[in-house]
């Protein structure tokens, strides 16, 4: 179950991790040779611009104030389903991500300030408060629009390091300063504008921090913003690729801020799924 926890911390729809495996940098290498044309010179203002505008715009953005995602989430192994799960945001940096194992319901609430995580897979019975580096990360990227919509608000600052070949597109690779110190970049593709890749945190595994990638697919318009429907993950020297399935995205439905308190236990567990033959 720590994939699972790779994916769950990386479920915010713009929140994201740094680079692909051996295995998939020969591929995007291999498909990159097929398209040779370079993309045009623009600033890092117009990029970001065309990106905001391929993702609906800048006012549809400004105008969602709740976001809800939900789909399954591949946890990895043989014995292990797809895993149906709840994402829920609210302005301003308030999330709620909700996954169903089995029985059991585990959850990650943020409340703009302070975290608190359900883990019962692990047989922690507890609701523990996120560690110093969880809640710094939840504080860095979890904001529904993404790094790039109103970054100089976020107090992020953008510079563009070049031309980069991913999986056989050509992108813009921008490197971006945010405000807690941190630094991270993104590849945008140079035609549809969109995001193909973005860097986060490195994740520790097998005693070594490892990067991380996560590749962003099949976008899809919903009520006038345009969102990522597929997120494939890549840990630096693992075998295999992890994916997040965007089924159903609700945007400006109704939210009370209770939800992201601190959770109350009797209430997860009277909320989680019962198995067959228990009532």
């Amino acid at each position: 179950m720590k994939r699972f926890l790779v994916l769950a911390l990386c479920l915010a729809p713009f929140a994201a991790f740094a680079a692909a495996t051996p295995q998939h940098t020969a591929k995007a290498a291999k498909h990159g040779a097929a398209r040779s044309s370079v993309p045009a010179r623009l600033s890092v203002a117009q990029i970001i611009s065309k990106n905001v505008a391929a993702r609906g715009g800048l006012k549809a953005w400004r105008a969602v104030n709740t976001l809800t995602l939900s789909g399954k989430l591949d946890a990895g192994g043989t014995e292990n389903p797809d895993l149906p799960f709840v994402m829920k945001m609210k302005r301003p940096h308030k999330s709620r991500l909700e996954i169903r194992f089995q029985d059991q319901t585990a959850l990650q609430v943020y409340n703009g300030e302070q975290g608190w995580k359900v883990r019962p897979f692990l047989g922690r019975d507890e609701v523990e408060p996120y560690t110093t580096a969880e809640a710094r990360e939840a504080e860095a990227w979890q904001e529904l629009d993404g790094p790039l919509v109103d970054y100089a608000k976020k107090g992020t600052k953008i510079s563009l390091l070049g031309t980069e070949v991913v999986e056989g597109h050509n992108t813009y690779k921008l490197k971006l300063a945010l405000k807690s110190g941190d630094q991270r970049r993104v590849w945008i593709d140079a035609d549809s504008f969109l995001e193909r890749k973005i860097d986060g945190e490195p994740r520790k595994m097998d005693g070594k921090m490892r990067n991380v990638s996560i590749y962003y697919r099949d976008f899809k318009a919903e009520s006038g913003v345009v969102v990522p429907h597929v997120f494939e993950t890549f840990i630096e020297g693992g075998k295999e690729s992890h994916k997040l399935f965007i089924e159903h995205v609700a945007i400006n439905q109704p939210m009370n801020d209770s939800l992201f308190m601190k959770p109350d236990l009797a209430l997860v567990r009277a909320a989680a799924p019962q198995p067959e033959g228990r009532p």
